[in-house]
């Protein structure tokens, strides 16, 4: 089966239950929904602990996960995605937030270390490799002393949220991209936002 042919496994990080539904650290989470949206498909599948959907994007097929064992454990679901369905790295896209980006920004790679966020220092430790596309969404810093754990798990403001579903759009858009034309495109157009 050549990689052309194999499927894409997009995964977006966050952590399951309501509490954290709005939580900035799950806008991995928010894109795949966005995502789900968009291509009419729900993640009532279950699959290596993590909740998925099949769909062919421009006749490509595609899984949609949002891995369900808690951010700082989610290496074990990808690992066991990546190896049920036969997935390249290179056809595995990693989302989730970024303190070091402005909110909204989105920033792409095709490979790279965790940047000490937990959920993709998980994923490096069991795929044992750090060679991934990663495609990470700007949450900003906290406000003055504030611990970065807290405000990763506070929920976007209002000021945010308003601009939120317009992120959450050109991220998707940037995972068709590179689905379409691959991770150099991706960057691209990702990058240039």
């Amino acid at each position: 089966m050549t990689e052309l042919s194999t499927p894409f496994l997009i995964v977006g990080l966050g952590n399951p239950g309501k509490e954290y539904t709005r939580n900035r650290h799950n806008v991995g989470f928010m894109l795949l929904d966005r995502l789900g949206d968009d291509l009419q498909v729900t993640f009532s599948r279950r699959k290596s602990n993590a909740a998925f959907a099949e769909c062919l994007l421009d006749g490509k097929k595609v899984y949609l996960a949002k891995p369900q064992t808690f951010m700082n454990d989610s290496g074990r679901s990808v690992e066991g995605l990546v190896r049920y369905f036969h997935i390249p790295e290179s056809q595995l896209l990693v989302v989730y937030d970024e303190l070091d980006l402005p909110t909204g920004n989105i920033r792409i790679r095709p490979a790279g270390g965790s940047g000490g966020h937990r959920g993709v220092r998980s994923i490096i430790h069991e795929l044992g490799t750090q060679e991934f596309p990663r495609m990470r969404i700007g949450i900003g810093r906290p406000p003055g002393k504030m611990d970065p754990a807290d405000y990763v798990l506070q929920d976007f403001s209002a000021d945010e949220s308003i601009e939120l579903p317009l992120v959450l759009k050109r991220a998707a858009e940037c995972v068709r991209i590179f689905v379409q034309e691959g991770i150099q495109a991706a960057m691209n157009a990702g990058n240039a936002i």
